[in-house]
C-alpha cells in the first residue's frame, strides 16, 4: 500500500495556497478530503492508504480564488495519477488564476 501527501503553492503570490478543498477519489468515488494547511499541504488525506490503482485528486482552485476576490480561469484542477506499488506518492500542485502544473514530488 501506498500513502499521499499533496503541496499547492499559489506561484501568483510566491507563498502556499491555504484553504484549497483536496478531495481524493477512486474507481468508486470519493475516498478522503482535506484543507491545505498554513504550508499549503494537505499531508495524509485522511490517513488514505493507496492500492496499486488510477487515482483522482480534485482541487477546488475556484472557491481559493473567489476567497480571495480574485477571478480564475479554472474552477477546478483534477489530476489523475497511478499508483504501481507501495511507498510515499507526492503530488505537488503549482497554481496561478490562469494556469497551473503538477509532478511527481517526493
Amino acid at each position: 500500500m501506498a500513502t499521499l501527501s499533496t503541496h499547492v503553492l499559489d506561484t501568483s503570490l510566491g507563498r502556499p495556497a491555504v484553504g484549497v478543498r483536496v478531495s481524493l477519489e477512486g474507481d468508486g468515488g470519493q475516498l478522503a478530503e482535506g484543507l491545505t494547511d498554513s504550508d499549503g499541504r494537505v499531508s495524509d488525506l485522511g490517513g488514505s492508504t493507496l492500492a496499486p490503482g488510477t487515482y483522482r485528486l480534485r482541487f477546488e482552485t475556484g472557491d481559493y480564488f473567489a476567497q480571495r476576490g480574485i477571478e480564475g480561469f479554472y474552477p477546478e484542477v483534477l489530476v489523475t495519477f497511478t499508483v504501481e506499488g507501495d511507498g510515499h506518492v507526492h503530488v505537488p500542485l503549482l497554481l496561478s488564476p490562469f494556469g497551473y502544473s503538477t509532478y511527481r514530488g517526493s
